[in-house]
């Protein structure tokens, strides 16, 4: 009877070590699908940003340009010294499908009626507007700017071709130029037509598709973050051209806010039962590959940038230091990762302090602060790498280098 109960409570022993291990794979399956869906939804969010103005103002370029694209790309939106615009078109941004660019027929012809233009246009479909202008301020661009305004829509006024601006005047005054004088001159004027048109705190912006980087395109990039809300925010964040050291330093920043979601993630997958190791480093390997494209150091990114600054591929090639930012491969992550398992030890007993819950994670699989530092330290030296390129390319950045070597992460998210 004895031996009966023995083997009846190592049953029951049994059961319940079972049923443990049944109910941590289903709080582990929880907690990654919740994850998941947090970062399906940031991913997925959709921007749709209508480009409009008067023909022959720069629209497609434009258009091209936001999309890190040069005008002869064959994903380019059709350019040309007439209207190639007939109806709207629309150009998904190449490593972000969600945020679309709607190229727009032009206005400024004789039958041109901005009520009318803005109902074929469908206004609801977009999120703000975009509306370029070049040369001189014109009625046409009054009309449009309080027919948007009059719907509730936003838009920001584009002076587009400064740079032919600029050289113009130089041609016309032989002396006492000044870069500054005229670009205050030009905004100037353009506030000064749209506020007699009743536009109450006009948004201008002098920008030459061509020279990103130059004149106000940094500053129109931080406005229209500031003026989108959550995930919206976030893809156009990703989405427009980091074609300065700040923007560049901005997105890296943007970035790390989620790494702990990632991380998260690949550490739950290696800790379900059953499952193997492997399944995680293809899920890192996708992450790194969207951040990498984010900065703009895949190959096919160096080759549009490449055509777009006029700058030899090899020359911006030779400015990615970063082992990740050279290749990614399974065989490169796991050796970066299990670098940064050793890097990370020193953060681990921060981890399991603060979220018990990571204990056993920590302690097998792919551990949370071996993929927060791997995903971490990738990001700083993608940054380094994207501003080197930038100055090569340019001739842009502030002379500091942005990477840095590996060391234990910042955990301190971890403190609320």
């Amino acid at each position: 009877m004895l031996s009966s109960t023995m083997q009846s409570l190592e049953l029951r022993e049994q059961d319940l070590t079972e049923m443990g291990s049944l109910i941590q794979s289903r709080v582990v399956l929880e907690v990654s699908s919740q994850v998941q869906s947090l970062l399906d939804s940031l991913d997925s969010a959709t921007l749709d940003i209508g480009v409009t103005g008067e023909s022959g103002a720069g629209k497609s370029t434009l258009v091209n340009a936001l999309r890190g694209l040069s005008d002869s790309d064959p994903r380019a939106a059709p350019t040309g010294v007439v209207e190639t615009t007939a109806k709207p078109m629309s150009y998904p941004h190449p490593s972000l499908p969600s945020v679309q660019l709607w190229d727009l027929p032009g206005t400024g012809t004789l039958s041109f009626q901005a009520k009318q233009y803005l109902e074929e246009v469908v206004l609801e479909r977009y999120d703000f507007f975009l509306l370029v202008a070049s040369e001189r301020f014109r009625e046409s661009h009054a009309q449009l700017a309080r027919a948007v305004t009059a719907a509730g829509k936003r838009f920001y006024f584009i002076r587009s071709k400064v740079d032919q601006d600029l050289r113009a005047s130089r041609r016309r005054r032989t002396v006492g130029f000044e870069e500054d004088q005229v670009l205050a001159e030009i905004r100037a004027d353009c506030v000064r037509q749209l506020e007699k048109e009743g536009v109450a705190a006009p948004r201008v912006f002098l920008i030459s598709s061509f020279q990103l980087h130059c004149f106000d395109f940094p500053r129109l990039q931080v406005t229209l973050v500031e003026e989108l809300d959550g995930h919206k925010r976030h893809v156009l964040f990703l989405a427009l051209p980091a074609v300065t050291a700040t923007a560049v330093r901005q997105r890296k920043e943007a970035l790390q806010r989620h790494i702990w979601k990632k991380a998260l993630l690949a550490c739950l997958v290696s800790a379900l039962p059953g499952l193997p190791l492997q399944l995680s480093v293809p899920m890192l390997l996708e992450t790194l590959a969207s951040y990498r494209r984010s900065f703009g150091l895949d190959e096919e990114s160096l080759g549009g940038l490449a055509q777009v600054a006029a700058s030899p591929l090899q020359r911006l090639q030779a400015q990615v230091y970063s082992a990740l930012g050279r290749e990614l491969s399974p065989v490169v992550v796991q050796d970066v990762l299990n670098k940064a398992a050793l890097c990370g030890q020193a953060a681990a007993w921060l981890a399991c302090t603060h979220l018990p819950v990571l204990e056993n994670l920590v302690a097998g699989g792919i551990s949370f602060v071996a993929a927060y530092a791997l995903l971490h330290n990738a990001l700083e030296g993608f940054a380094g790498d994207a501003q080197r390129v930038l100055e090569a390319a340019y001739g842009t950045g502030d002379g500091r280098a942005l990477g840095s070597p590996c060391y234990p992460p910042d955990l301190g998210f971890l403190y609320g």
